[in-house]
């Protein structure tokens, strides 16, 4: 079948972002030039209630992810994900506007199809300019729900996902 992988690396959790921001076409930009650190964080939460018999009860109330990228330099080459980050950033852009879909990949066997994800998200620049050295424009990726898993097949570094059967799994 398949051949175990040992420990896995950095590089096996790729994030890509559809840069066409809801166009016909999705295009995903693979997050990651320049990146030293990258977590998703989960942002789980919870609330513990005491009632007056000493009892204490948990709510759960799931999870709001997000993950911050601070070492993106503004770059034309990116194409469509810079000219989007720049009209954003430059332009105040709110709402829908910045509303588009990630893509999370997870190669822990050593050929695909490989598991995945989708969810569409809000990106965020957080500021524009920086020091010597080149300009960042840092943004944020905040997931917005309807996270869809499924497998992806990468050709010549471009993946295509494949929602499972039950392609829904909120």
């Amino acid at each position: 079948m398949f051949e175990t992988v040992k420990k896995l690396k950095r590089s096996a959790l790729l994030h890509y972002v559809d840069s066409s921001f809801g166009g016909t076409a999705v295009s995903w930009f693979l997050i990651g030039e320049d990146v030293e650190d990258l977590s998703v964080e989960l942002n789980p939460d919870t609330e513990s209630v005491k009632n007056i018999l000493d009892e204490t009860n948990v709510n759960d109330n799931g999870y709001e992810p997000s993950f911050d990228v601070d070492t993106y330099y503004a770059n034309p080459s990116d194409g469509q994900f810079y000219a989007k980050i720049k009209d954003i950033a430059f332009n105040r852009k709110t709402g829908e506007e910045c509303r588009t879909k990630i893509l999370e990949v997870l190669v822990d066997k050593t050929e695909g199809p490989y598991d995945a994800w989708t969810e569409e998200c809000i990106v965020k620049p957080q500021s524009y300019g920086g020091a010597q050295g080149g300009v960042r424009i840092p943004y944020s990726v905040t997931f917005s729900g309807n996270r869809v898993k499924g497998t992806v097949e990468i050709t010549d570094k471009v993946p295509v996902f494949t929602a499972d059967s039950a392609a829904n799994n909120d």
